[in-house]
């Protein structure tokens, strides 16, 4: 038995030296196995099975871990937004992150949330709450619900539209101000529609 492998189970930190190994072969464009994951972290090919019933099992705690790395992104350094102009930024968060991490941005959402991962639906959760709180915060007058997945859509389809390269952009600065300019023209047309709808008696 290696080092390597009497270290993990000694020290039970089997499942995160998997996904951590997991992690990098996704993002260094790899192809993947749970017997791949296992030989690349240096135990044996039945011990992934501890932890994980197969790769998509693997995959969807990768997304779980990609969505709290999201939820971190959007959150660090900056209040709630209280603007459409400080709600844009949380777009060009979201889109940034997809291009820093399209592999792991490609299995957070390339399939249906696994319902039956409780740290997956937990992340995707305070994703969408904080989203929700966001909306709030910047048009309280409107269903936050509406406004959040609007704007969580508009964010979510720019950043695909960079990474498949139908947007283009010749730096991340200018992926910025496409988005900025995208979300506050759509946001600011709807922040004038409500404002109207609130001044009618």
């Amino acid at each position: 038995m290696t080092e390597t492998r009497r270290s993990s189970y000694h020290h039970g930190d089997l499942r995160a030296s998997l996904l951590t190994t997991a992690m990098r072969m996704l993002e260094a464009g790899e192809q993947f196995s749970l017997r791949a994951v296992a030989r690349e972290a240096g135990v044996s090919p039945t011990a992934p099975y501890r932890h994980f019933t197969d790769r998509d099992a693997l995959e969807s705690a990768l997304a779980a871990q990609g969505l709290r790395d999201l939820s971190a992104d959007l959150s660090a350094g900056r209040e709630l937004p209280s603007t459409p102009a400080e709600l844009a930024e949380l777009a060009v968060a979201y889109v940034g992150f997809a291009l820093r991490r399209p592999a792991l941005f490609r299995v957070m959402f390339g399939n249906a949330c696994d319902e039956g991962s409780e740290e997956r639906v937990r992340a995707a959760t305070e994703i969408h709450d904080l989203l929700r709180a966001a909306a709030s915060q910047v048009f309280p007058g409107a269903d936050a619900d509406a406004v959040a997945s609007a704007g969580w859509a508009l964010a979510h389809g720019m950043a695909y539209l960079h990474m498949d390269g139908k947007l283009a952009a010749r730096s991340p600065e200018d992926v910025a101000n496409h988005v900025r300019g995208a979300f506050t023209a759509i946001v600011g047309a709807s922040a004038a529609s409500i404002t109207t709808r609130g001044d009618r008696p």
